[in-house]
């Protein structure tokens, strides 16, 4: 087997905390619920977990406004409860990764109750203080990610403070050494506490531009954009990205490299456009972070063509010696079975742990779960409050263990943070993990196979060009060994060619087909194939 590092490899299940399971009986999940969950994640296959945000929180933003980096909302459990998660992973091959967020605390957090206490505070210039415009209007026309401006006047102290979430999540100053300096200490905290690497919230945000410019208003309004219309008005060229963010994240990759065991991995959240940029992220001689996410294929049209324009142009973007990342549902994004549909689900499962690159798994998205209407009255995420349709939480819904009340998440006598979906639609692990053709049947598969073949695992990647239309087929190979994944995303029957023949090694109808003869194969509607070619 390869040498390659761990996270080359290996995928990684991103868990969200609150959904996961709730051993507390409180609706809620939870870390204990999580340890409890263990043996299940490594029947599945996965490498490693990622674990959003468990510390000490108001959770108006569900954990993403942080009052305490060193400590774990007693809603999640203890430290004691983080420590005995973490080893109890590790006993079974399973590494953690820790959310890590930079870009702003919570407006209870002591760094900014002291800062907001004066303007000649001590830590007043940890956060982004500006006086009024000489018009008196607001310093500039930036505007928050979560609807209307980005800018909170302050009474107490006469001016007003930066905000481009909610405006209970204060920004921080990455321009004050004092703030890199404590936030790289947070980041020692929990490597000591052996953490196997990073999830880096918003990491092109810590760097704005200094001056405070205005953005420029967009030429083209009408580009399709995730975030909603009032973020869109504007070319975001001083509020993130600046240039000098690629020096913070190469600082940070050189900490975490050099701290310990030298093995733990840095994956940023990133904007994936322009790809010059993005690819910045991985460092000039690839000393930035490990992978800045993928995202590349969110919400795209689920077009044969289109996946492989997107997926060739990252694959030549990137700098020598980098790896690519590949997502295709978070806890920020809808979950991909309810973008292409339950069949086309297979499709997108068999793309993601086949292409080249580490992929990152959403909970759920093992059994095809979809996203869940939210009824108004149980709405929970602040964006839905502040910009109609931009809700996160029908991609949040509780996982579903079995056909029970609750679906095994929490106590049947309990009413979980968010709804659950339908009941009896056989979406769930008891009623997928002894069906040999269930979409956990075919994730498990795949997971084995990418470990038991290093083409998957490390391989290179080539695109069949011969592929008919509607079909997107491509090759992984190391070291001799050549693997041909072929996926048929159009509504017809398709005849595609092959270098040679070959032994199937799974369908994603989980159908037990063979062996592919004089290289070529008949692939059907929504069908898709990974085939061990001949030497």
């Amino acid at each position: 087997m390869t040498d390659a590092p761990w996270w080359r490899r290996g995928v990684v299940y991103e868990v969200y905390v609150r959904s996961f399971h709730d051993a507390s009986g409180d609706g809620v999940g939870d870390l204990t619920g999580i340890a409890g969950k263990l043996d299940y994640l490594a029947w599945l296959g996965v490498d490693a977990i990622w674990l959003t945000p468990f510390y000490r929180s108001p959770m108006k933003d569900f954990g993403y406004d942080i009052a305490d980096y060193r400590d774990v909302d007693p809603l999640f459990g203890t430290l004691d409860d983080f420590d005995r998660l973490i080893a109890a992973a590790h006993e079974r091959g399973i590494r953690v990764i820790v959310d890590y967020v930079p870009n702003h605390t919570s407006d209870r957090h002591p760094w900014f109750l002291e800062s907001r206490s004066s303007p000649t505070s001590a830590r007043r210039d940890w956060y982004c203080w500006r006086d009024r415009a000489p018009d008196g209007a607001r310093p500039n026309n930036w505007v928050s990610l979560f609807g209307g401006p980005a800018w909170e006047w302050d009474e107490g102290t006469g001016q007003y403070y930066l905000h481009m979430f909610l405006r209970e999540q204060p920004d921080l100053n990455w321009r004050n050494p004092d703030v890199k300096e404590a936030m790289f200490d947070v980041a020692r905290f929990w490597l000591d506490r052996g953490v196997d690497g990073f999830r880096i919230d918003v990491a092109g945000m810590v760097m704005k531009d200094p001056q405070y410019r205005d953005n420029p208003p967009r030429a083209d309004t009408t580009r399709r954009s995730w975030f909603g219309s009032e973020w869109t008005q504007f070319e975001h060229l001083h509020d993130t990205m600046h240039p000098d963010v690629f020096d913070v994240w190469r600082d940070f990759r050189a900490l975490v490299d050099g701290h310990g065991r030298g093995d733990r991995v840095t994956i940023a959240e990133v904007a994936n456009r322009p790809l010059e940029r993005w690819a910045r992220f991985y460092g000039a001689d690839g000393d930035g972070v490990h992978m800045p996410f993928g995202f590349h294929l969110l919400r795209l049209d689920w077009d044969a063509a289109q996946l492989r324009s997107v997926i060739d142009a990252v694959e030549g973007i990137l700098p020598r010696g980098a790896w690519p990342n590949w997502v295709l549902s978070n806890h920020d994004q809808p979950r991909i079975a309810s973008w292409v549909g339950p069949e086309r689900a297979r499709l997108a499962m068999m793309l993601l742990l086949t292409l080249r690159g580490s992929p990152t798994l959403y909970y759920g998205d093992e059994l095809g779960m979809t996203d869940v209407p939210i009824p108004r009255e149980r709405a929970q995420d602040p964006w839905e409050g502040n910009v109609a349709g931009q809700g996160r939480d029908p991609e949040r819904t509780p996982m579903p263990w079995d056909s029970s009340p609750n679906a095994g998440f929490c106590p049947p006598d309990v009413e979980p943070w968010l709804p659950l979906g339908p009941a009896g639609a056989g979406i769930d692990v008891a009623s997928q993990r002894d069906d040999p053709c269930s979409m956990l049947a075919l994730t498990r598969e795949l997971l084995r196979l990418r470990r038991e073949h290093d083409a998957l695992a490390v391989g290179s990647y080539m695109p069949i060009d011969e592929a008919p239309d509607g079909c997107f087929a491509w090759i992984r190979e190391w070291h001799g060994e050549r693997i041909a994944v072929v996926l048929n995303l159009s509504a017809a029957s398709v005849v595609a060619p092959l270098p040679s023949a070959g032994g199937v090694l799974v369908s994603t109808g989980m159908d037990g087909r063979e062996r592919v003869e004089r290289g070529v194969v008949t692939v059907a509607p929504s069908e898709g194939l990974v085939v061990l070619l001949d030497s």
